[in-house]
């Protein structure tokens, strides 16, 4: 069967390499894919991204399956448009990706639905935003109520800094952020101290499979310090996900959002990720939440998977993922980042890029910011590769990872030395 993976990302680059090691899928189509599926014979690239041009493809090529990467085809209604024309494909609808498009919408429905999450208020004049700043001090977390590739989000630690990120959403737009209707809106929330985590699950509109836990690493630097960007690193699984923060998870964050889509009359079906924030007491709270894979959390997570990936989209788009169970490699995966000069606010493109390892059983680079010229590898964008691993303990991960890594070159690269830092000591990891 022919399968489409929409994306150019490396989340995207992760899930077409697991689809094509399944058993009845013939080929794999990357729209538009990177430098990285272009170089790769088991997958074809293809030169699309409106939503009707999308689908008029498929049809004609007679696509079984669809699975979508990031955000924007999801916002763009790329699920409704396929699913009226009878295409299967894995994804929320338009108004069930509220819940990521729209940080307002989403704040509102955990409200609504008694969802553990940071108080907030939610502002589009700048004047009563810096005040509300003013009141509440710092620290203090102001996002972008609209989509902004993973760098929407300002934790501020002085009111200087909130007061900045305040213009740079309402007032300026640097961070070039895609306004939802009614024009540029924040949402301002309180600081929640604890360990960040990723949880991620699959979604059919009533059942939800989790997947295994991961953690990712938001800051530029070592010792999570610098400006967050989309990602520069993650491992799975993560020891600050207990059993019982997991089973804590389920019951009081993602099984409410299901059952309060369905009541809402939006139904949800896709990738539901769920950035929690977990506290010292081992409760979590919800810091927002993604309708898509976490990257750079797929790339590790797709190394740890052995179950038929084909197979789980099938029962998840028939509505029947109660009747599968996950099987996961028991190795750690981690996944260590390699960023372009200048990102995240000013990401250098078209270095020339070297020294890729081939692949191996446990070692995967995944390209995401990466082109042909020319059929020369350059650089494209800010995340530019992920380089993954699995190996028996953090450590060693860690050591495999970065041993490749070493071997990579172009100019001006940046990646962080310290993926893993806080699973090197933890004990009882849930995976």
């Amino acid at each position: 069967m022919k399968v489409l993976v929409i994306g150019g990302g490396g989340r995207e680059h992760a899930l077409a390499w697991r689809l094509a090691q399944a058993a009845r899928v013939s080929r794999v189509y990357v729209a538009p894919g990177n430098g990285g599926t272009r170089a790769d014979s088991r997958y074809e690239c293809i030169d699309i991204s409106e939503p009707a041009a999308l689908r008029a493809w498929a049809l004609k090529k007679k696509i079984a399956l669809t699975v979508v990467g990031p955000e924007a085809p999801l916002a763009a209604g790329v699920v409704d448009e396929f699913r009226a024309h009878g295409l299967r494909i894995f994804g929320p609808t338009k108004a069930a990706a509220q819940l990521e498009s729209s940080k307002a919408f989403s704040k509102a429905f955990m409200k609504r639905h008694k969802i553990p999450t940071a108080e907030y208020e939610a502002f589009t004049d700048a004047a009563e935003a810096h005040a509300y700043v003013d009141a509440k001090g710092a620290p203090i977390v102001v996002k972008a109520d609209g989509l902004a590739a993973g760098k929407g989000v300002v934790v501020a630690m002085t009111l200087e800094e909130a007061h900045e990120a305040i213009d740079f959403m309402l007032v300026d737009n640097k961070l070039g952020i895609s306004h939802n209707e009614g024009g540029a809106r924040v949402v301002i929330e309180e600081f929640l101290q604890g360990e960040e985590a990723s949880f991620i699950v699959l979604c059919d509109g009533r059942n939800v499979t989790a997947l295994a836990t991961s953690q990712d690493h938001k800051r530029l630097q070592d010792d999570d310090q610098g400006p967050n960007t989309g990602g520069m690193g993650a491992y799975s699984p993560a020891p600050v996900v207990t059993a019982e923060v997991h089973a804590r998870a389920m019951r009081e964050i993602i099984l409410p959002t299901i059952r309060g889509m369905e009541k809402d009359g939006i139904p949800f079906t896709g990738f539901l990720y769920a950035g929690l924030m977990i506290d010292a007491a081992g409760h979590p709270k919800t810091l927002e939440f993604n309708c898509r894979m976490g990257d750079p959390e797929t790339q590790p997570i797709m190394m740890r998977l052995k179950s038929d990936l084909f197979e789980v989209f099938w029962h998840a788009t028939d509505g029947t993922l109660d009747q599968i169970e996950l099987d996961w490699d028991r190795r750690v995966a981690l996944g260590v980042v390699m960023a372009a000069h200048g990102y995240p606010l000013s990401p250098r493109k078209s270095d020339r890029i070297t020294g890729i390892p081939p692949e191996a059983p446990d070692a995967v680079v995944f390209h995401a910011g990466t082109t042909l010229e020319n059929g020369e590898l350059k650089s494209s964008g800010g995340r530019v590769l992920c380089v993954t691993v699995l190996a028996d303990s953090v450590k060693q991960a860690q050591q495999r990872a970065y041993a490749v890594a070493a071997r990579i070159h172009f100019d001006g690269a940046q990646y962080r030395k310290d993926i893993g830092h806080r699973a090197v000591h933890a004990r009882g990891s849930q995976g």
